[in-house]
C-alpha cells in the first residue's frame, strides 16, 4: 500500500504545499537554509503552512534553521499589521525566469506585477520587489511596512548593495537595468 505524502517547504525557492518528494526536492536541494517537513494529510500540511484559521506568517529563517526552530518563530495571525504590503519574487531556474510581485495584505489586492524577466535569480527578483515596493509607497506618500521572506534581499536593502555573482548578459539586461533604476529610489 502507497500513502500519499504532502510535503510543505518554509524556506526554498518556492515556498508551499508540494504532492511529491520531487517537487519538494526541487525548491530545497541546494538552497542555504531550506526548511521542509512532509505530512500524511493534506489537512496537517495546510496547519503547517497557516492556510488555515490561525494562519501564522514565517518570518526569515537564519541559515540552517530546523523546523521546529522554524515553528517556534511564527507570528500570530493577530500580530501581523495588516495595513503593510506583501512581496515575493519567484525563478524558474537558477539563472532563470523570474518575476515579482507585491499585494497589500489587508485585501489581498496585487498592487504591481513585474512579468516575466529572462536570466535572473530568485535573489534579485526578491531585492527588486522589495524596492519597487518601496518606491511605490514613497509615491504613495506612506511608509506602511513591507513582509519579505528573502533574507539576502533584506539585506541587501539595509546594505544597498546588490551582492549577486549573476554575471550581466545581453539576457539579463532589463533586470540590472531595473536594479539599478529601482534601486536609485531607496
Amino acid at each position: 500500500m502507497v500513502f500519499k505524502k504532502y510535503y510543505v517547504v518554509l524556506k526554498g525557492r518556492k515556498t508551499g504545499i508540494f504532492t511529491s518528494w520531487t517537487e519538494c526536492e526541487e525548491q530545497i536541494k541546494g538552497y542555504s537554509g531550506a526548511v521542509h517537513k512532509s505530512f500524511k494529510t493534506l489537512g496537517e500540511a495546510e496547519a503547517a503552512l497557516g492556510l488555515t484559521d490561525q494562519a501564522p506568517l514565517f518570518p526569515i529563517e537564519q541559515k540552517g534553521v530546523k523546523w521546529q526552530e522554524a515553528k517556534e518563530k511564527i507570528v500570530p495571525a493577530n500580530e501581523l499589521i495588516m495595513d503593510s504590503v506583501c512581496v515575493d519574487a519567484s525563478c524558474i531556474g537558477n539563472p532563470g525566469n523570474v518575476e515579482y510581485r507585491g499585494m497589500y495584505t489587508a485585501t489581498r489586492k496585487v498592487i504591481f506585477h513585474k512579468r516575466s524577466m529572462l536570466n535572473g535569480t530568485n535573489n534579485l527578483g526578491e531585492f527588486l520587489a522589495i524596492v519597487h515596493a518601496l518606491a511605490y509607497l514613497k509615491n504613495q506618500g506612506t511608509g506602511i511596512p513591507i513582509y519579505s521572506d528573502s533574507e539576502t534581499a533584506i539585506l541587501w536593502i539595509k546594505d544597498k548593495r546588490v551582492r549577486t555573482k549573476l554575471e550581466r548578459s545581453e539576457d539579463n539586461q532589463e533586470i540590472f537595468n531595473l536594479t539599478y533604476i529601482l534601486h536609485l529610489e531607496i
